[in-house]
């Protein structure tokens, strides 16, 4: 399994630009050379069985394809290689890019209602929009940030979190709030740095919100903690957890609530979340854990 994870990481390696830092679940090492798909592992020796990321790897290139029309049942966003494979945004897409910058898969683009989301149930996991009864879902007014998913990190539903009201996981991707000005496309992929976390719990499962900007945004210079944040875009955090907390109550459902104090978690702590959350997702798909109706694909 640890040869079908680093073979996932290659998949999408196409750019000659490295970023090096090390990974998560590294347990031996791992060398890039430089030029194209040049890669060299331990020397020809066998990797350690818990190899799900790498010490430094190629920002991945890949091409969106667009299925059906948008806001229709059939609607589906795929991701493919630049050889027109198919790969999985959830699973093929590297989560790290080093130096504390992450991969960020953009679902929902800031100033609009469509619920998009990765369909884990379905083969590639493509991003749909997703449906109620057989309904498309709308959320009652527009996100007012581009909203999508940490690849490479699941929150696994058997795993009760003690430091928030021990919650479980809610079976999905990390969620990511990206901040920056710009409006993003479905599928986009950026290159993000967390800030702060907040720990939603929706009907009783934990549901992390990481609060991130893009690299390219002109302010991501100012911002590297949850105080930056407060300073250079004041109001954010409380107007995003409150967005989250009110938005089902128009259907008539209650409001959800918070952990950690009904407050914005710093960095750091972000950063543990994306580590656990990455160690959930590596036992997933090396299965030792059952993935139930979720896609491995």
């Amino acid at each position: 399994m640890a040869a079908a994870a680093t073979a996932r990481i290659v998949s999408v390696a196409g750019s000659s630009t490295v970023a090096s830092s090390s990974c998560l679940l590294l347990k031996a090492p791992f060398a890039l050379k430089h030029g194209r798909n040049a890669l060299s592992f331990n020397n020809g020796r066998r990797l350690s069985k818990r190899l799900f990321s790498c010490n430094a790897i190629y920002n991945p290139q890949v091409q969106i394809k667009h299925e059906g029309q948008p806001e229709t049942l059939d609607y589906r966003v795929f991701f493919e290689d630049t050889s027109g494979k198919k790969i999985s945004p959830w699973h093929d897409i590297p989560l790290h890019l080093g130096d504390g910058v992450f991969n960020f898969v953009a679902e929902i683009p800031k100033e609009s209602s469509a619920k998009m989301e990765v369909a884990t149930d379905e083969p590639y996991t493509p991003i749909k929009q997703d449906t109620k009864k057989g309904k498309l879902r709308y959320y009652p007014y527009n996100i007012n940030w581009n909203y999508g998913l940490l690849p490479q990190t699941w929150e696994d539903p058997s795993l009760a979190n003690s430091e928030v009201d021990g919650a479980f996981g809610d079976n999905d991707p990390v969620d990511v709030v990206e901040i920056g000005e710009t409006r993003r496309k479905i599928g986009e992929i950026l290159k993000v740095k967390p800030l702060a976390a907040l720990a939603m719990i929706d009907e009783g499962e934990l549901d992390w919100k990481i609060v991130a900007i893009s690299l390219d945004d002109p302010r991501a210079s100012l911002v590297n903690d949850v105080d930056d944040v407060e300073k250079h875009f004041p109001g954010t955090l409380t107007a995003i957890r409150d967005w989250f907390r009110d938005y089902k109550i128009p259907d008539g459902k209650p409001a959800n609530k918070f952990g950690l104090g009904n407050k914005a978690a710093n960095k750091e702590y972000a950063l543990k979340v994306i580590t656990e959350t990455n160690e959930s997702w590596a036992k997933l798909v090396k299965r030792s854990i059952p993935a139930g109706e979720l896609s491995l694909a």
